[in-house]
């Protein structure tokens, strides 16, 4: 094991929140209790619970509200719900009992109807950060998360970004990848000396807007 993990996505995100350069690409995030996923339903009408420690898209719930009807989807099962109270109680048995934090959902562009998102990975190589890959990801037909492990197609992030948004956009969303992930690296890298490598999930809305998911310092 080369380097420090740091497994907490809480702490991840506040050490990035902290800082004005990269807090907006930051979706609204606070840890799991009902009145926290009550405020953010009602703000977003969509919001992702996620273990605070955990990978792989493992345990990832996907919540929303539309209307009176509260669902969340678990894997490639939905269920529905008339009130808030019934939903959080099935949600409680479903969820286990780690500890996990609410982000606010984003509505990703799609290729074919499929969510895709990005996988950037830079390794500390000789005491320089390298950029070791850049892909996209997208997601098996019928489920949310995107991750490889759980059946999602690799392809590159150019034709990603190609497939889902524009051709014109190619050269300008990786750019701002790679310099919204230096940023973070120095940001992370200062507050947690010794981490060797880190994978950064990045997300982009159909309106070009990029948003960064999560950030791992064991990336697969």
């Amino acid at each position: 094991m080369d380097g420090r993990q740091l497994a907490s996505k809480w702490l991840k995100t506040e050490a990035l929140l902290s800082d004005s350069r990269v807090a907006d690409y930051i979706p609204a995030t606070r840890m799991y209790n009902s009145s926290n996923l009550h405020q953010m339903l009602n703000q977003y009408g969509f919001v992702v619970i996620k273990p605070v420690v955990g990978g792989g898209g493992a345990g990832v719930i996907k919540v929303t509200k539309e209307g009176a009807t509260y669902r969340y989807t678990y894997l490639a099962n939905t269920r529905s719900f008339t009130s808030f109270d019934a939903m959080f109680r099935s949600l409680s048995s479903a969820k286990k009992k780690r500890s996990y934090l609410i982000q606010r959902g984003i509505r990703l562009a799609t290729i074919g109807g499929r969510p895709i998102d990005y996988r950037v990975k830079v390794v500390k190589t000789n005491g320089a950060w390298v950029f070791r890959s850049l892909v996209g990801r997208v997601a098996r037909k019928g489920l949310f998360v995107t991750n490889l492990c759980k059946g999602g197609t690799m392809l590159t992030a150019g034709q990603g970004i190609r497939r889902s948004l524009s051709g014109n956009w190619v050269r300008s969303k990786k750019n701002e990848m790679r310099h919204v992930t230096r940023i973070c690296t120095a940001i992370l890298e200062a507050k947690y000396p010794g981490i060797g490598q880190l994978g950064f999930d990045y997300g982009i809305e159909r309106s070009g807007k990029m948003w960064i998911f999560e950030v791992n310092t064991r990336p697969q």
